[in-house]
């Protein structure tokens, strides 16, 4: 882009989407004929905001950066204003810890970010590359208007994260599980990928979960209210062990499926009728994404099945190329799951922080490379002779 047009491109600060339109939001975020990641749409994070999720007392202050031409949308970032370091899935404490001893301030923080969504997609959108690296680089100066000490970008694309680091970012690196559809026909053919013990293995898994109960997959308007009811009641007994105090509300999830029904997949387990667990899905162009589950009855092997075989099954099925089970979880190699690198970006205003996270993260990247090359020898794939 020349330097007349940069000219003519604003950059500012928006406390809420509802300020953004839609369709030119969605435009930039999903662009047609590219994957399809339901997290980015206006109606995911929109939703996120009606619902008091964000903003309010939670401590993610939406703050959106918008790139206008004129009156059109050229670019956009999801950013909020944070507080604390929770929901986020890329953990900071460490780094908030050492400010505070230092006698400096690491809160408020910006973070471009899917909310709660430990999930790989764009988090810079933009009409040319010229724009997207003017919203990293504002992000900065976003950073300075609101006193904050830092950006992090998590969870971004690849192609994100390299060229972040060519303008300033610190990169880091993670892992979580994928599944990928290599093409199969059937579970059975899965299993026929895999060595006799571990196909031996996840058949008995199956058999055992699904012993006396009916699964049933639900998806767009046959998700009824008493099915979200159910959920949430599911996903708070979950929460309450897992995190303490649960992120999403009831109003998400009601707002949810009136929004994105036909991105939404609910695999609920029935004894003699009635549900004793479920777990949610949502899908795009070429994933299904595992996000939440629960129960009301101990089933052994009922979480593998409800979140890992059901949502291969439906990949299969669908066609579709990969699931995404969540964060974490080494459980998920023994069962077809392989390592994949996660990233994120890291932008620290104060220099002996950000020499120390950088002299950090020059040591963590080889690791998890390491880490990533020594899991991939216990996968339960047949060797190849």
């Amino acid at each position: 882009m020349a330097d007349g047009a940069r000219a003519q491109i604003d950059i500012t600060l928006t406390p809420s989407l509802q300020a953004v339109d839609a369709a030119a939001w969605d435009a930039l975020a999903n662009p047609t004929g590219e994957r399809r990641d339901p997290f980015v749409t206006h109606a995911f994070l929109s939703t996120l905001e009606d619902s008091r999720c964000v903003d309010g007392d939670s401590g993610w202050d939406s703050c959106h950066l918008i790139a206008r031409e004129g009156d059109a949308l050229v670019g956009a970032m999801p950013l909020y204003a944070k507080t604390h370091s929770y929901g986020e899935y890329v953990f900071d404490h460490a780094w908030a810890d050492a400010m505070r001893r230092a006698g400096g301030r690491y809160y408020p923080k910006l973070q471009c970010a899917v909310p709660f969504t430990p999930v790989t997609g764009r988090r810079v959108f933009a009409k040319s590359d010229a724009v997207r690296d003017m919203l990293i680089a504002g992000a900065k100066e976003a950073a300075r208007k609101l006193e904050a000490s830092s950006i992090h970008i998590t969870f971004p694309t690849h192609d994100e994260w390299a060229r972040s680091g060519e303008l300033g970012y610190l990169q880091r690196t993670g892992i979580q599980y994928h599944w990928a559809n290599e093409g199969y026909g059937s579970f059975d053919a899965f299993l026929g990928a895999l060595s006799s013990q571990k196909r031996k293995n996840i058949r008995k898994e199956r058999a055992r979960a699904q012993a006396g109960l009916v699964i049933r997959r639900l998806e767009g308007e046959a998700i009824t209210a008493a099915h979200w009811d159910f959920f949430f009641r599911c996903y708070m007994d979950t929460g309450s062990r897992k995190w303490g105090s649960p992120y999403l509300n009831r109003t998400f999830f009601h707002l949810l499926g009136d929004r994105m029904a036909d991105s939404c997949v609910m695999f609920v387990a029935e004894a003699d009728g009635t549900p004793i667990a479920c777990a949610l899905n949502l899908v795009g162009s070429d994933t299904i994404y595992g996000r939440y589950w629960g129960c009301t009855q101990d089933v052994p092997f009922l979480h593998f099945e409800l979140c890992y075989y059901q949502a291969m099954d439906y990949a299969i099925e669908h066609g579709l190329r990969c699931v995404e089970a969540g964060a974490q979880g080494e459980h998920k190699l023994l069962r077809g799951y392989a390592p994949t690198a996660t990233y994120s970006a890291h932008w620290i205003e104060h220099r002996g922080l950000r020499d120390a996270v950088a002299r950090y993260l020059a040591d963590e990247r080889p690791a998890v490379a390491h880490e990533i090359e020594a899991l991939n020898e216990h996968t339960p794939f047949r060797k190849s002779e």
